[in-house]
């Protein structure tokens, strides 16, 4: 097959250069139409930019593509943070686009990074994305919040997270302990550390009261009445945005006769609601530990690797 330019490109696809580069570079400011045909073209002659235009560009060094699902995410960007030092500290360059958990946006991107020929990818996953749509990339990808038997990944300890406070509330002599957690078609927030509560609630022989909804802090206020009682000693919220709502909802009752425990150790929930027991998932850590494996993998990319980040109370 012949080996096209970006000039040829053009050619093919009845556009200027200056237009095939915007599409190369997804840039936001050209058509639908004319980015699907400037693909169509890019895809049937499998074009890909060569080294040499890349150094041109000054991207000399080891580039990595980094698949975010929302950049307004707290914990997220604290894995990223983690993620961007070591990758600095490297001395590698980045580019951070966002899947708004939508898998046909992921595989887009991958496509995108594909062509720029990217070294590296590091993925943030979600429950909707599916394995084999990341299998192609397995040589050079690893995937941060979730654990996908065939890929490198990073992921948390949710079941961990939600024993500990659970734990830790029954040595306090707390035995009326309600949940509210995430639906469960969420396999790792939602579906795990649901799990991980009923089992507690099984082995101590403790009457579970739950209810499930989304990760939005308003929804959690409007479900909180659900779960509390006269009798509540203690709530167990899967997440931290999910606590604010319900001390929200208790600090307008006022009660403050009930612990409320989150997941993740955000600083807004601390500085509202300070009383609150959150747990520290490790998430800059995770950032490091994504960078770490994606390095050996690219070293050797048979070596699939599996972290759990461990979890902990704040110290």
């Amino acid at each position: 097959m012949m080996k096209l330019t970006i000039k040829d490109i053009a050619r093919l696809s009845g556009v200027g250069k200056s237009t095939v580069s915007r599409v190369l570079n997804n840039e936001p400011n050209v058509s639908k139409a004319t980015k699907a045909q400037v693909l169509a073209v890019v895809e049937a002659y499998n074009f890909q930019p060569s080294r040499s235009a890349r150094a041109m560009r000054g991207i000399e060094n080891r580039v990595v593509g980094i698949i975010v699902t929302r950049l307004d995410s707290p914990s997220e960007n604290r894995v990223l943070r983690g993620i961007l030092n070591a990758l600095q500290q490297d001395g590698s360059e980045h580019f951070i686009v966002e899947s708004r958990f939508e898998p046909k946006l992921v595989e887009e991107h991958l496509r995108f990074f594909a062509q720029r020929r990217v070294d590296g990818v590091i993925v943030f996953g979600f429950s909707q994305l599916q394995q084999e749509s990341l299998l192609p990339y397995k040589q050079k990808l690893v995937v941060v919040a979730q654990h996908y038997a065939e890929l490198s990944s990073v992921y948390y300890d949710d079941c961990g997270s939600i024993r500990l406070l659970m734990a830790h509330l029954y040595q306090q002599g707390r035995r009326r302990i309600a949940y509210l957690g995430v639906a469960l078609d969420d396999r790792t927030t939602g579906r795990l550390r649901y799990q991980a509560y009923l089992d507690f609630c099984t082995e101590k022989q403790l009457e579970p009261h739950f209810a499930l909804g989304s990760l939005d802090y308003a929804h959690a206020y409007q479900q909180a009445p659900l779960v509390i009682s006269e009798q509540t000693e203690a709530v167990v919220c899967a997440t931290d945005s999910i606590a604010i709502g319900v001390n929200q909802y208790l600090q307008q009752q006022q009660r403050s006769d009930i612990q409320v425990c989150g997941v993740g150790n955000n600083k807004l929930l601390k500085f509202l609601f300070p009383q609150t027991l959150s747990i520290e998932f490790g998430l800059y850590r995770a950032g490091e530990r994504a960078v770490e494996q994606l390095q050996r993998l690219l070293a050797c990319p048979e070596r699939i690797e599996h972290f759990c980040v461990a979890c902990h109370f704040p110290e």
